[in-house]
């Protein structure tokens, strides 16, 4: 059984930092990418970044490039966002999730519709 724990939401001012974890079990990492996503109510769920197989290409939408790395650990089977700079727009659920086969080599979906598997989701609030 495929599962995925999201941790390290928060709430946090303008400015400050978070990083969230995304643990994965029930599956072999390596050749999967790996996407981040956020949703707000009302609006669609959206892409925020993801990274291919084996830490290949990475993919950020744009207005979180430079602010936001994402990162993997395939042995200890986790994804990272580390996040700075944060902005009130950033605020959302965040949810880490597991492309849908068959894999894309070299590059990673960055639409939800590419994605299996979901974990629940944390938290994100920026305010001051």
């Amino acid at each position: 059984q495929v599962q995925l724990v999201e941790s390290g939401g928060g709430l946090a001012q303008p400015g400050e930092s978070l990083t969230l974890s995304c643990v994965i079990s029930g599956i072999t990492l390596n050749y999967y990418g790996i996407g981040w996503f956020r949703q707000v109510p009302g609006k669609e769920r959206e892409g925020v970044s993801c990274i291919s197989g084996s830490g290949g290409p990475t993919w950020y939408m744009n207005s979180v490039k430079g602010r936001f790395t994402i990162a993997r650990d395939d042995a200890k089977k986790t994804v990272y966002l580390q996040m700075n700079s944060l902005k009130p727009e950033d605020t959302g659920v965040y949810y880490c999730a597991i492309e849908k086969p068959p894999i894309k080599i070299g590059s990673c979906p960055n639409s939800p519709y590419g994605y299996a598997y979901w974990g629940q989701g944390t938290q994100v609030t920026v305010s001051s």
